[in-house]
């Protein structure tokens, strides 16, 4: 079964053909950091109109990329939350266009999901397991008992993991993205130059929540402390400790959980789960077994997308014409909080 996926959450217009949901045909990546660089972050109405402008494009090149055509597709899927919503607009008017016109269905993916299941195409994963995103927008961390039930454990109350990371690249002067130059700069520095706050917030209702407000706001005051002075420290070495302070505590809460539910199969996703010291930190945990997707799965792709619509389709989770674009997660309760995916 081969189905087109389409992704345009944020800044990337994605387009993939996959087979039977782990064959990856194609997978086109449009990305838009050339016109968000000078910004130091997403414009939404710059974002929206790009993938307005490419979005033709870049489903045609996944189509020849496969060596297929249209006529070739059983299904088309597009993630339709959460995300910006001019952006996903525009992705969701095109696969409800393709689906009408070519009489097949169509399947509408939550992007955090989509996220999640990144990891089949290069692991064998065995349920249930931990599931962390952290993402630019997101910081999850939940549990999954099979592909499509998702229980919340905990979530970001202010910035996301990776949006510290643009904020904190920004005031160094790294540019963006952020993850990267941080993560390039911070190879030069020493980790342990300055004790930036590593936020676990312990409480009986935040155990499992993440703040990344507070350690952004140390590193940009520590960083200002040093021009006031008329001195300028190493950039490296702010970045080498913001880096670990940022990364231990998801290393910290990971832990927790699974202490505490007894699962010790992890899957790490999205786009900041591209970090080395992320990785590497979690994979050097003898307590811990830890999957993560193929680096080019991490940041925002179709595949993702395209893969997991395929067990939703199996499932009979079709999507029809009404299908609207939401700009936040959506979640539904029957006995547990879920994420849900359709």
């Amino acid at each position: 079964m081969n189905i087109l996926g389409i992704e345009t959450t944020c800044d990337e217009t994605a387009a993939s053909i996959v087979k039977d949901g782990t064959q990856i045909l194609s997978n086109i990546v449009a990305t838009q950091h050339e016109f968000h660089r000078e910004y130091a972050g997403v414009v939404p109405e710059i974002a929206s109109r790009r993938h307005s402008e490419v979005i033709n494009y870049v489903i045609e090149k996944a189509l020849k990329q496969a060596g297929s055509d249209f006529k070739k597709l059983d299904a088309i899927a597009v993630s339709y939350h959460p995300g910006l919503i001019g952006s996903l607009l525009v992705g969701v008017i095109a696969a409800k266009t393709l689906s009408y016109t070519l009489g097949i269905p169509l399947i509408g993916i939550n992007h955090i999901e989509a996220h999640l299941y990144s990891v089949h195409f290069n692991n064998d994963i065995e349920y249930p397991v931990i599931g962390l995103i952290i993402s630019g927008g997101h910081t999850l961390l939940i549990t999954s008992d099979e592909i499509g039930e998702y229980t919340i454990l905990g979530s970001t109350l202010d910035d996301a993991a990776g949006e510290a990371f643009d904020k904190v690249a920004k005031h160094l002067g790294l540019g963006y993205p952020g993850g990267p130059a941080i993560e390039y700069e911070a190879k030069k520095g020493n980790e342990n130059a300055y004790g930036f706050p590593c936020v676990t917030l312990n409480g009986k209702f935040d155990r499992y929540n993440f703040s990344y407000s507070g350690l952004k706001n140390a590193v940009i005051n520590q960083r200002n402390r040093f021009l006031n002075k008329g001195f300028d420290e190493k950039i490296s070495n702010i970045a080498a400790s913001f880096q670990k302070a940022a990364t231990d505590v998801l290393l910290v809460k990971v832990r927790w959980a699974a202490e505490d539910i007894g699962i010790n199969r992890i899957v790490v996703a999205g786009g900041v789960a591209n970090n080395s010291r992320i990785r590497g930190i979690f994979k050097n945990d003898k307590t811990l077994t830890s999957y993560f997707p193929d680096p080019a799965l991490t940041q925002d792709n179709a595949a993702m997308v395209a893969g997991l619509a395929y067990h939703k389709y199996i499932q009979g989770e079709i999507s029809d014409l009404e299908l609207e674009p939401k700009s936040r997660l959506e979640e539904i309760a029957k006995g547990k909080r879920k994420v849900y995916g359709s």
